[in-house]
C-alpha cells in the first residue's frame, strides 16, 4: 500500500527551502545586447564544494505520468544541482527534508512550462521525472572526487498525484 502527495504548482516560495525555481518571471534586472535581451541575473546559489566544480550535462529521462510512484530519493553531499528542461514541457519535483540523515515526508511539485529548479546541496530529491517528452535536460552540477550521491529508499512506496 503507498502513501499518497499531491502535487503542487511550482513557486519560488513554497519551494525555498530546497532550492531556487528558475524561470524568466517578472520584468528582467536589465536589459543587455543594445535593448534586445532581458537578463534575470543571478538567480540560482551554485555551491560545488570544496575540491568540485562546475560541470554543465545534457540528460535524457523517461516521461511519466500522474499518478507516478516512487520509493527513491537521492541527494548530493558535495554539490548543489540544477535542472534546465530543453522544451517547454512540464516536469515533476520531489523533495524533502533532511531528518536525522534520512529523508523525512516527501513534497512534490509540478513545474510550469519554463521553469527549472536548483537543489541546494544535499537536498533529498527525486530522480528526473518529466511528464511529457522529450524528457531532455541541461543539468548543472558539480564535477569532482568525493561524495557525490547518497541514495534512500523508503520501505513502502509514495504515489504523487496530480
Amino acid at each position: 500500500m503507498s502513501r499518497t502527495i499531491a502535487a503542487l504548482t511550482l513557486e519560488a516560495r513554497a519551494f525555498a527551502p530546497f532550492g531556487e525555481v528558475l524561470a524568466a518571471e517578472g520584468p528582467p534586472d536589465r536589459l543587455i545586447n543594445a535593448g534586445r535581451c532581458g537578463r534575470w541575473h543571478d538567480r540560482a546559489g551554485l555551491d560545488f564544494g570544496p575540491g568540485g566544480r562546475a560541470g554543465i550535462s545534457l540528460f535524457r529521462a523517461e516521461p511519466s505520468a500522474l499518478p507516478h510512484g516512487f520509493d527513491l530519493l537521492e541527494r548530493h553531499p558535495e554539490g548543489s544541482q540544477a535542472f534546465l528542461p530543453m522544451a517547454a514541457a512540464p516536469f515533476l519535483v520531489i523533495v524533502a527534508a533532511d531528518e536525522g540523515g534520512v529523508p523525512g515526508t516527501p513534497m512534490a511539485f509540478r513545474t510550469l512550462p519554463g521553469q527549472g529548479v536548483n537543489l541546494r546541496r544535499g537536498v533529498w530529491h527525486g530522480v528526473l521525472t518529466p511528464l511529457a517528452p522529450p524528457g531532455l535536460f541541461a543539468v548543472v552540477d558539480r564535477i569532482g572526487a568525493g561524495a557525490t550521491l547518497e541514495e534512500f529508499r523508503f520501505p513502502r512506496a509514495w504515489t504523487v498525484t496530480g
